[in-house]
């Protein structure tokens, strides 16, 4: 497979905002602290949301990039790899930025710990399915 970094941007892009609906709306139904990562960023950043998506979404599509040079050629199913790839992102998250933010490590206590791996468990199953795409699942023919 020829690697296709626009689908990498894409597909970083999509899973970044649906990490974030997740982290917003689904985790508080399960009894687990909202989390959004663009606020966060902001609060590190002045205080403006705006740059605090822009980060968030750069960083999303930085993750990407990542995943197609690192993990693409694994074996098993596109949404599959996503999803243990992310493990990787999380536990960086959780071990190495939070604490350079002020924040404790693993949030400090198991509930966000778990709405965040849920979070990016979805950010990678995401961007494994999009980018695991053949061109005939987009309506292209080949010839």
């Amino acid at each position: 497979m020829q690697r296709n970094w626009g689908r990498a941007v894409v597909g970083g892009l999509v899973a970044t905002v649906v990490m974030s609906l997740v982290g917003m709306f689904i985790n508080p139904l399960l009894g687990l602290p909202a989390g959004d990562t663009a606020k966060m960023l902001a609060g590190v950043m002045g205080g403006n949301l705006v740059l605090g998506w822009v980060g968030h979404l750069m960083i999303g599509v930085v993750l990407a990039i990542i995943y197609v040079l690192v993990v693409e050629k694994f074996p098993g199913a596109p949404a599959v790899r996503g999803a243990l790839y992310s493990l990787v992102p999380w536990l960086m998250a959780m071990v190495a930025v939070l604490p350079m933010m002020g924040m404790p490590a693993f949030g400090g206590s198991a509930a966000p710990a778990i709405g965040s791996l849920i979070a990016h468990v979805v950010y990678g199953a995401t961007l494994g399915a999009i980018y695991g795409l053949s061109p005939s699942d987009h309506g292209v023919t080949r010839a």
